[in-house]
């Protein structure tokens, strides 16, 4: 894996979603879910990453490209976002990294975070 691929998007992300309270990854299909207990609240592809966004659905839909996710998943407030470099700001990714996470996690895992 080289340096710049490292240092992108989707390795930031992983990282800042392996951080919270009892979050672990799998690759259940290849590619790579970070979950809370046996459910996932992040799904990282190489190009797209979806989260369970029941209060920021609308805003991550609005990113160009993004789409409910497929398998019936949207209709839950998941949706799948491209992994472009700055669209949306890193920050705003971590805000919903932290959303998904607290829509799986038990309570007392979310509670950790304040």
């Amino acid at each position: 894996m080289s340096k710049k691929k490292q240092a992108g998007p989707g390795a930031r992300l992983r990282e800042r979603s392996l951080a919270f309270p009892g979050a672990w990854e799998d690759h259940p299909w290849g590619d790579s879910v970070v979950k809370v207990g046996k459910k996932i609240f992040a799904m990282l592809g190489e190009t797209t990453v979806t989260l369970k966004l029941p209060e920021a659905h609308d805003a991550a839909l609005s990113v160009p490209g993004a789409t409910p996710t497929g398998y019936g998943l949207g209709k839950a407030g998941w949706v799948t976002i491209p992994l472009d470099a700055g669209v949306p700001p890193f920050e705003i990714w971590c805000d919903w990294l932290d959303e998904s996470y607290r829509a799986i996690a038990p309570k007392k895992l979310s509670a950790q975070l304040g």
